[in-house]
């Protein structure tokens, strides 16, 4: 967002002559408690002006990553190997745990075994259906006979087809023992160790993909009326600013909507988790802006100093948003007042 430069008057001060040190009453219902002290010459100031800005109505919320997975087993077994650690970053696919899977190689050795036999009998059935096929088109063997082989048949693929089953289950089940990585990203948590025993739906390992962030965040349905999935807004995490994409905007409990807007991050520049907030585009306001570097701060607290006929006070103010340069004051300063800057520009 760009300000015209005469949205805010800025000059140099001409030198000024040194006043006494003395205390200072309260300049008006806005001015705290201030140390009066001599004005120094050549003071770089600014003038605290009024100007219009685009509005805007800012929401707070979390940066989620887009994918994350808790992962577990549908087995009872012990661990065998472990082969990340929190923090590694895993391509998809990539083995994490493994678990002790011997009673499954046994088993499929039996279901192997049981498919072969399913596999001759059929063989056999459908090898004895076709000769009393034939027979019974000569009137050499009677119907029944037919009819007979027709349903052993009918039951040898029954069984086949069981067999079968039962090997493609067995299969999926042993699937079960190595536990891949279903995306890329990077291991955030690590549950177990080799030799604990894993139950089904236990947690052994997440795995978080942060290349993508969602940021939700919460508004009126005032707030939400201007909205639009694929619209760019500007969005702060943890006091970086980015560009988010609104995903969606539904309702949820209480009358409110979830906002969910997503933020590239490819090069994990951003956290996972972080606070973050959109801005949301409202009505053109009126607002007073003064320049960044005339900010002082101590601990929480926001302060200035303004050129006063006696000198020079600090004075305590409430600021809003940042945008740029500029900064908006909520309380402490008025339209015309005059403000101390840094002595190097872009210092605070």
């Amino acid at each position: 967002m760009t300000i015209a430069p005469r949205a805010l008057i800025l000059a140099l001060s001409l030198p000024l002559v040194a006043a006494a040190c003395g205390p200072e009453a309260a300049t008006d219902a806005h001015a705290s408690t201030a140390q009066q002290a001599p004005t120094p010459t050549d003071l770089r100031t600014a003038l605290v002006a009024d100007t219009t800005l685009p509005g805007a109505l800012v929401l707070h919320g979390s940066a989620a990553p887009l994918r994350e997975a808790t992962l577990s087993t549908k087995l009872m077994a012990s661990v065998t190997e472990v082969l990340v650690h929190e923090g590694d970053v895993v391509r998809a696919g990539a083995l994490l745990v493994r678990l002790d899977g011997r009673d499954l190689a046994a088993k499929a050795e039996q279901v192997a075994a049981s498919t072969a036999g399913a596999e001759a009998m059929q063989a056999q059935a459908a090898a004895h259906a076709a000769r009393m096929r034939a027979l019974f088109a000569q009137d050499a063997a009677p119907k029944a006979t037919l009819e007979a082989a027709e349903a052993a048949l009918a039951q040898a693929d029954a069984g086949l087809r069981t067999a079968r089953a039962a090997a493609a289950e067995l299969s999926s089940v042993a699937s079960y023992a190595e536990v891949r990585a279903p995306f890329a990203g990077r291991v955030t948590a690590r549950f177990v160790d080799p030799g604990a025993f894993a139950a089904p739906g236990a947690p052994l390992v997440s795995v978080q993909d942060a290349a993508s962030l969602r940021i939700t965040a919460h508004t009126t349905p005032e707030g939400a009326r201007s909205l639009a999935r694929g619209q760019v807004l500007e969005a702060m995490v943890e006091g970086t600013p980015v560009q988010a994409t609104i995903e969606g905007v539904v309702p949820v409990a209480g009358g409110l909507y979830a906002v969910n807007a997503l933020v590239t991050n490819r090069e994990a520049r951003l956290l996972a988790g972080s606070a973050a907030s959109l801005r949301i585009p409202t009505a053109p306001r009126r607002v007073t802006v003064i320049p960044r570097d005339a900010l002082l701060r101590e601990g929480d607290l926001v302060g200035v100093q303004v050129l006063t006929d006696a000198g020079v006070a600090r004075r305590w103010i409430r600021i809003g948003a940042e945008r740029g340069e500029l900064v908006e004051v909520n309380a402490g300063l008025r339209a015309g007042e005059r403000v101390v800057r840094a002595s190097t520009p872009g210092a605070n």
